[in-house]
């Protein structure tokens, strides 16, 4: 009876990454410009690899197409979501993603990208783009082309703390001095529309994508407003994020003990902060900031001793 799954991340380097997945987490990251662990994932750009238990050493992948009894025999062609968590030293891209029904025609059969972020930490006065001014697609084209970008995007203040859902055909950007926890789809697909001119170690600008960019992006923009609510459990909070589609996003705080009643046909579960036991019927996991978990379906029921905040997504 396979309850936990403990993954190994797998690291990708990136022109505004840094260290901080490393100071800030212990993570052995491959250079000083790591931008991204991809925590939880069982996409062939990066698959995750079990740390525990019988399965120790197989990709997430292969668990998926093999061991669909793991998942609650959830339907669909592949494992349907991605947890990563994302150093943005600099800024990132201004960016926008496709919807399913674009990346499935255009991306050889790719998943969307819907996601979302959590603020784990940034610097006072950081910021990010979430949105645009333009209110027809024409104005956008003109816009994007004649180089008004501080006219098109709007740019709001974060905080430690702060949830962010982007649905795709949302033009966006992380900016430096931010690290976040992204869940979204099991997808790698992205649109650059502005990337500040720069320059990569070769010297050459990166790549933009602007007509597939335009297509995709909602006009007028729709930017959705959160509204997270809370329930207390004992001494435990349960922050509720997002329930949407693709993914429902939940913030854990533990104190003590709280015992988690599980009818998900599975659970992808980060710890943020602090250390602690997971205990279910049959196993026991110790458990520490940075480190990532699967909560089968064969896990009925969990109990989570100690203090730690942890972000819990399922589809």
């Amino acid at each position: 009876m396979v309850e936990l799954l403990k993954l190994k991340p797998v690291f990708k380097e990136r022109i505004w990454g840094g260290t901080t997945l490393r100071d800030s987490f212990q993570y052995d990251i491959p250079s000083e410009h790591t931008g991204e662990c991809w925590a939880i994932s069982a996409h062939p750009n990066g698959n995750s690899t079990v740390q525990n238990g019988p399965f120790a050493g197989k990709e997430l992948s292969w668990l998926w197409d093999n061991h669909q009894e793991l998942f609650g025999h959830t339907s669909g062609d592949r494992f349907p979501l991605l947890t990563k968590i994302l150093d943005a030293k600099a800024d990132l891209s201004v960016q926008v993603h496709p919807n399913d029904t674009y990346a499935k025609e255009h991306e050889n059969g790719e998943l969307g990208k819907t996601e979302c972020w959590y603020i784990i930490d940034c610097k006072e006065g950081a910021e990010m783009i979430f949105g645009h001014h333009a209110r027809t697609k024409e104005e956008l084209v003109t816009m994007i082309h004649s180089g008004r970008w501080e006219d098109l995007l709007r740019r709001v203040k974060i905080k430690p703390g702060d949830f962010f859902y982007v649905p795709s055909g949302t033009i966006h950007a992380l900016c430096e001095g931010t690290l976040v926890l992204e869940t979204q789809q099991s997808s790698d697909t992205t649109y650059r529309v502005y990337d500040y001119d720069r320059v990569d170690h070769n010297g050459e600008k990166r790549e933009l994508h602007l007509s597939k960019a335009i297509q995709v992006t909602t006009v007028p923009d729709d930017v959705n407003q959160v509204k997270p609510y809370k329930e207390e459990h004992g001494s435990t909070v349960i922050t509720t994020f997002v329930e949407e589609e693709y993914f429902s996003v939940y913030k854990w705080n533990v104190v003590s003990e709280y015992i988690h009643k599980n009818d998900a046909p599975f659970l992808l579960c980060s710890v943020i902060n602090g250390q602690g036991f997971v205990k279910t019927k049959e196993e026991t996991l110790s458990v520490q900031r940075g480190d990532h978990f699967l909560v089968t379906a064969n896990a009925k029921e969990m109990i989570v001793d100690g203090t730690l905040e942890l972000i819990v997504s399922h589809t």
